[in-house]
């Protein structure tokens, strides 16, 4: 491995590279394809094989710059989708293998705008079925294995994203969040993602029987992931485009007005009701140091209503997993989706219809709340984990180990109930005797509705004093 080998490049380097004719967005994509065949068979990030219309799309690629063609930011950067949202021609498995035939028509938004940025797409990612885990695996494709120990977990349900890109499979990766699974995946493997505002990035799946559930509606959202923060800034502005097909989408600006003078930063060591690992609390206290050490005004304090916020997104969720998923999972999840969903279930009793409207309801609570708090704390740093990667197995072990990582989870999940932004950022490593290099650390920087460039702006600080080296090699 050198530096200048071309598949460790980050797009925004690689996108003028190619507009310049330094580079050739072929060689570009030829290099990241030659990765891929080398690299993925140990991970399993990439389930489908694109490389033969890659190396097309390159090709055409570099004569639109030969012509002088008005060129996309992201013209000629190799990235990958994740195998749950459409994409022309190939199936949407989402993990299911009922689904292996469930042949898009139309690219969804996501794939849409990144295409219409100049995109060339290498390969699709390994999902759990139904993107309802976190963790990856699935009898369509296999498990998907975290490069920096097999035994941890790459995440979910963007566990084959990340896994990709911390070995080198493209500088850019699609993924979505419902529950953490941008920066969950993210935050396992060493990577930047951030989870935009809802609202932020067009969604639709013409492949869907259904229209998406309430809080499906209110709290997921695709975004990027990328091994350097500067490289999720350009991807999310590519994704963020207009698509009439998804209503709730918002023509907010990607920069919002100047925030105030030291801006200042709640610190959220350790939320209360949450459990956090002593690494993750001193990640999360570095993280603050790094952001006051660069002028920001950092003070630990805890943000309202975060254990009911809490137990507002489980019953919520849960319930419409009982209601409108579950018999899907029993009907076509593997073994191990339908064990995992039987433990959420054990863990929240079913609710009434009153129960869950009243719980709808009291999301708006909870966001009036976080709203007034944020107006003089405009970001909040915290655990993305409250644990270290967990153990291949965690989420279908038994009801106490379950429980243990939903509370170890919590703030990912109460930042999807409010709707807001947050970004991952790595921060360092801790050793443990599994992982050779030791195993990644990172928080999430919160921000106010649509000031995503806020987030990523204190992100970009904190990877500057604590960032973690990617790509890497397996260490098997």
């Amino acid at each position: 491995m050198t530096a200048t080998e071309l598949w460790q490049w980050d797009a925004v380097d690689l996108a003028p590279a190619i507009r310049s004719r330094k580079v050739s967005s072929l060689d570009a994509t030829l290099a990241v394809i030659e990765r891929m065949h080398a690299v993925n068979p140990k991970v399993n990030a990439v389930v489908r094989d694109l490389s033969d219309e890659a190396l097309a799309a390159a090709r055409a690629a570099d004569e639109a710059v030969r012509r002088g063609d008005r060129l996309g930011p992201l013209h000629g950067v190799p990235v990958t989708i994740k195998e749950n949202i459409d994409q022309i021609g190939l199936p949407t498995i989402n993990g299911v293998v009922a689904f292996k035939d469930l042949t898009a028509t139309e690219d969804s938004p996501p794939v849409a705008n990144w295409k219409k940025a100049g995109a060339v797409i290498v390969g699709r990612t390994n999902t759990p079925a139904f993107s309802l885990r976190w963790h990856t695996d699935n009898d369509v494709h296999g498990p998907t294995f975290n490069p920096w120990s097999k035994a941890r977990t790459s995440g979910g349900s963007s566990g084959g994203a990340s896994a990709a890109l911390a070995v080198g499979i493209a500088p850019l990766a699609h993924g979505n969040d419902y529950g953490g699974s941008i920066r969950y995946p993210a935050y396992t493997c060493g990577l930047a993602g951030i989870r935009p505002t809802m609202g932020r990035v067009a969604a639709f799946n013409h492949t869907a029987a259904v229209e998406r559930s309430p809080t499906n509606q209110l709290m997921a959202v695709n975004g990027p992931l990328a091994r350097r923060v500067r490289d999720v800034r350009i991807g999310l502005a590519a994704m963020s485009g207009r698509d009439a097909r998804d209503p709730i989408w918002v023509p907010a600006p990607l920069d919002g007005a100047p925030a105030a003078s030291p801006i200042r930063v709640a610190l959220v060591v350790q939320p209360k009701g949450q459990y956090t690992h002593p690494a993750v609390a001193d990640a999360v206290r570095k993280a603050g140091k790094a952001l006051a050490d660069n002028g920001y005004a950092v003070e630990e304090v805890e943000p309202p209503s975060f254990e009911a916020a809490s137990q507002v997104w489980r019953k919520l969720v849960f319930t419409e997993t009982r209601h409108l998923t579950l018999e899907s999972i029993e009907k076509f999840g593997d073994a191990q989706a339908r064990k995992s969903a039987s433990l959420w279930m054990q863990l929240q009793p079913d609710i009434s219809l009153k129960e869950y409207m009243q719980a709808l309801a009291e999301v708006l609570t909870h966001r009036r709340a976080w709203a007034g708090f944020m107006e003089t704390h405009p970001l909040i740093v915290g655990p993305t984990s409250g644990d270290l990667p967990f153990e291949v197995g965690f989420d279908y072990k038994d009801v106490e180990t379950f429980k243990h990582v939903l509370d170890a989870q919590a703030l990912m999940t109460v930042v999807n109930m409010l709707g807001l932004p947050s970004a991952a950022v790595p921060v360092g490593t801790t050793a443990v005797p599994d992982a050779p290099r030791g195993l990644p650390l990172g928080v999430q920087i919160i921000a106010q509705r649509f000031r995503e460039d806020l987030a990523l702006d204190a992100a970009e600080i904190v990877e500057a004093v604590h960032g973690v080296a990617t790509p890497i090699d397996p260490v098997w």
